[in-house]
């Protein structure tokens, strides 16, 4: 073989070594990061997404871009998210119950729970306070089990959708105190703070966070939280637990892109989500300001986490009898 040959055989093999190589991890990102939110804007989904997108804009140089897709308790966003290519361009932040509930409340869905995703890291457990209207009698979960038992079917409570961990959370307290309270269904968890403030319904579950300054203020009450435990920025006010043992009351998110992501694309945008959530002032700024817990974590704690959950809601959802046509 002349050396000619050589060179021309030796390159041929140079070339193919470095298409075989993973180049994802060299050019990845190429272009602008779409981050979907299943919901309106202004929620907490939204601000964590947009302060998860000026992390990757700062750490990669090239633009997250926020779109707020709600709709269909998070299908449409997921479906999107199912057809989008998955090179890492497209993630999708979602909450637990496109993936713990959807499954059991609907006949059929444009995805599957386990199957179509990629997951790439747990963000955030969102602990819940039980909030009642200013003007309504009860003072404590005792207080109010006791009147609801007195009067079943009476009391009205706020939901952000049929399916809704606002909606599955109470349905859940019914169960275990053997309670029967009536669901009013909103839009979002914003029209439910603001008719309980209104004194329009006489409860509901919200983000603790969320209506953390209005308890505060004197604007309604917030009886209990609905942690395992107190939460440690809220001493005074019990969690629902230490009343009706067992209870909790808590929602979750995690960061998803569709199926078949290269492991090195995942491996890095989960690197830079894990370094925000440890960073002092975002826990400072943002978790312990809304009373979060972050559960990031690898791709595989975050599904293992998912497999754990939904046992638990379908048999809640089963028992209760709930279906969204």
């Amino acid at each position: 073989m002349c050396f000619k040959t050589v060179r021309l055989v030796t390159a041929a093999i140079s070339g193919l070594v470095l298409l075989a190589q993973p180049a994802v991890s060299q050019t990845y990102p190429s272009k602008p990061i779409h981050i979907l939110v299943p919901y309106a804007p202004g929620g907490i989904a939204d601000i964590a997404s947009r302060i998860i997108g000026a992390k990757l804009t700062e750490a990669w140089g090239q633009q997250a871009v926020v779109e707020n897709k709600p709709g269909a308790n998070n299908q449409l966003a997921a479906e999107y998210i199912v057809n989008s290519p998955p090179d890492g361009h497209t993630l999708f932040i979602a909450p637990d119950g496109t993936f713990v509930a959807n499954p059991s409340l609907y006949p059929k869905l444009p995805y599957d729970p386990y199957k179509s995703f990629t997951p790439i890291s747990g963000l955030m457990i969102i602990n819940h306070g039980l909030i009642l209207s200013k003007g309504f009698a009860p003072n404590s979960v005792a207080e109010l089990i006791a009147l609801a038992k007195q009067k079943p079917g009476e009391i009205n409570y706020g939901t952000y959708g049929i399916g809704s961990s606002g909606h599955l959370n109470t349905v859940r307290l019914e169960t275990m105190a053997g309670l029967k309270l009536q669901a009013i269904h909103y839009k979002g968890a914003a029209p439910v703070l603001n008719d309980v403030l209104a004194g329009h319904i006489q409860m509901g579950f919200v983000s603790a966070g969320s209506a953390v300054q209005q308890w505060k203020g004197g604007l309604l009450k917030m009886i209990a939280v609905g942690g395992k435990k107190r939460i440690p920025q809220l001493p005074d006010i019990p969690a629902i637990a230490e009343t009706v043992p067992g209870f909790e009351a808590v929602s979750w998110f995690g960061l998803f892109g569709p199926a078949g992501m290269p492991p090195e694309t995942v491996a890095k945008i989960n690197k830079e989500v894990r370094e925000l959530f440890a960073d002092l002032e975002f826990q400072q700024t943002f978790l312990d300001r809304y009373l979060f817990q972050s559960i990031a974590g690898s791709p595989e704690d975050l599904m293992s986490f998912v497999k754990s959950e939904e046992p638990k809601w379908r048999k809640i959802i089963q028992d209760a009898k709930i279906k969204v046509e």
